[in-house]
Formats: structure tokens, sequence, C-alpha cells
């Protein structure tokens, strides 16, 4: 009686198709950042439901030219950041398959860009958005409008300000990100995941934002009929 012997494999295992832990963790934590969120926006809701007035006389403060080019900033840089995320992995449709930490060529050869660059960018305007968020409190603060003064003030400031917190941390996790890509001889797996999972965080604050823009600078003008010529066509909508 012969025995089957079953060949050895040798070399290392095949990679299994699991997700990444470092990015499972990132998305498990920006879900307690969102009930975080969700928390304010909900003490918000209230405010506003027992004192309507004051959000609206608060509101009349506003620039909304300013506040839209702002958030416009943040909205394109979240596309900026998208785009180092594909080149870190090497899927940028005008790239062929190539993988680009930085650039080739010039800097004005923007289809030659690595992650280095699109990050890079994505800093800058995540800084220009902070920057026009700290004016806009000097602006309102110069009118009246402070954190102890009325519920509209106070949930305003708590909002935005936690927001532009998170936006701050975003900044600094680049800059460790783009450190790290240039100290690094090679661009490997761990730098690849970095840039990934803070493409998860910038995308998280931005999607907040935009709620918190629609919900501070929309939601009484488009209630009260009181709609800035910017936004007919929204107020065409209800």
């Amino acid at each position: 009686m012969t025995t089957a012997t079953l060949p050895q494999r040798t070399g290392p295992a095949p990679a299994v198709g699991r997700p990444n832990s470092t990015q499972i963790g990132t998305l498990v934590w920006l879900s307690s950042e969102l009930m975080f969120f969700a928390g304010l926006f909900a003490m918000y809701f209230t405010l506003h439901a027992m004192a309507p007035e004051t959000f609206i006389q608060g509101g009349e403060h506003f620039t909304h030219d300013f506040a839209i080019a702002n958030t416009v900033i943040l909205v394109l840089s979240s596309v900026t950041c998208q785009i180092g995320v594909m080149a870190a992995e090497g899927s940028l449709p005008w790239a062929k398959g190539e993988f680009r930490k930085a650039r080739t060529g010039s800097i004005f050869n923007i289809a030659g860009w690595g992650v280095v660059e699109w990050y890079t960018l994505t800093f800058l305007m995540g800084a220009v958005f902070v920057s026009g968020q700290a004016y806009e409190y000097t602006e309102l603060a110069e009118a009246g409008v402070a954190l102890n003064g009325t519920p509209f003030g106070s949930i305003f400031y708590l909002a935005t300000g936690f927001h532009g917190l998170h936006v701050i941390g975003g900044l600094i996790a680049f800059l460790f990100v783009l450190a790290r890509a240039f100290s690094a001889k090679e661009f490997t797996q761990h730098e690849k995941i970095s840039a990934i999972c803070i493409s998860y965080y910038w995308h998280f604050v931005d999607v907040v934002w935009i709620g918190l823009f629609f919900v501070v600078y929309l939601m009484d003008p488009l209630l009260n009929g009181t709609v800035p010529w910017h936004f007919d066509f929204f107020s065409s909508l209800f």
C-alpha cells in the first residue's frame, strides 16, 4: 500500500485579500467621530427650535459670497487629495498604471505630479480654508456675534470651531505623511496605507462641512424665503 504525499509549498504564502487593519481602524474611529458631530447637529437643531429668531438675526451677519468660496476650496481639496491617493495606488488614468511618489518633469506639468505634489496642494487649500474661517470669526465678532451672547453664537462657534480643529488635525497629519514620503527611499506599502488613511479622514471633514454649511448658512434662508440671489436655484427646489 502506498501513501500519497502532498507536495510541499516553497516560498512566501499567497497574499490573502483581507482589508488592512489600519484602514479598518481608521474607519471605526471615524464612525465615532461621526457620532460626535451628530450630537453637535442635534444640539444645533434643539437650540434653533428654542430660539429661532436669534438664528435668523445671527445669519444676517454672514457674508455668503465668502462662505461659498471657502466651501468650494475645501471641496476641491478633497478632489486633489483623492488624486494623490490614486497616484499612491498607481491608478491615475493618465499615468498608465505607473506609481508616482513625486513629480516627473517640470512642476508646471500637472500630469506628471505624484503623491507629494497633490498632497502639498491639498495641505495649502486646507490651510486657506482654516484662514478663511478665522477671518470670518473676526468679522462676526466685530458684528457682535459672541460665543456667550446668544444660542446662535454659542452653537455656531462650537460646531464650526470643532470642525476647524479637525481640519487642523488633518493638516498636521498631511505634514507627517509628506515628511514620511520625503524621507523614505522607497514609497512602500506602509507609506501607501498612511496616504490612504489620511484621505479617509480628509473626505470625512469635507462631508461634515458640507452638512454644516447647508444647516448653518442655508437652512434659515430657505425656510424663510430670504435666500440671497446666489441661492435662487436652491430656493426653487423647496
